[in-house]
């Protein structure tokens, strides 16, 4: 279980970081007035989602259902995991989101400012203290 554990934490830590500096890329690459900067950006943002975000949010995923198979007697009587999959859940959305306007900047049809990609970039951070605290608090 402990090894499992920590591959899953890796796996978080990765996904996050992934999802933290997507969203800046986004921000840099609506900011971008020329096209061989447009260009970059593009390629940096597909390599990052495609070579990290997406892989590491389906080894989240293996590994958080893997522990809580393991301990279900356990996990499935706690309010704070029923909470904590909720914000999981609602964290996989910003992904898709994040996918979703990928690629509507990888296709140069993106409306949305790097103003609006500022904010957007802080969605994530709320998320993942409510979760980091339900998992180590467990305050009910």
């Amino acid at each position: 279980m402990l090894w499992i554990k920590a591959l899953h934490i890796i796996a978080v830590i990765t996904w996050m970081a992934a999802l933290f500096y997507l969203p800046r890329l986004f921000v840099y690459h609506t900011m971008s007035e020329d096209e061989i900067s447009r260009e970059r950006f593009k390629i940096m943002e597909r390599k990052l989602l495609r070579g990290i975000a997406n892989p590491s949010m389906v080894a989240v995923f293996i590994f958080g259902i893997w522990m809580s198979w393991l301990g279900w007697s356990y996990y499935s009587t706690q309010g704070w995991y029923w909470c904590k999959l909720v914000l999981v859940a609602i964290l996989t959305g910003y992904h898709h989101a994040c996918v979703a306007y990928w690629k509507q900047l990888r296709d140069d049809r993106c409306t949305k400012s790097h103003v609006f990609f500022r904010w957007f970039n802080e969605f994530p951070v709320l998320l993942v203290i409510g979760i980091v605290i339900l998992v180590v608090v467990k305050p009910f």
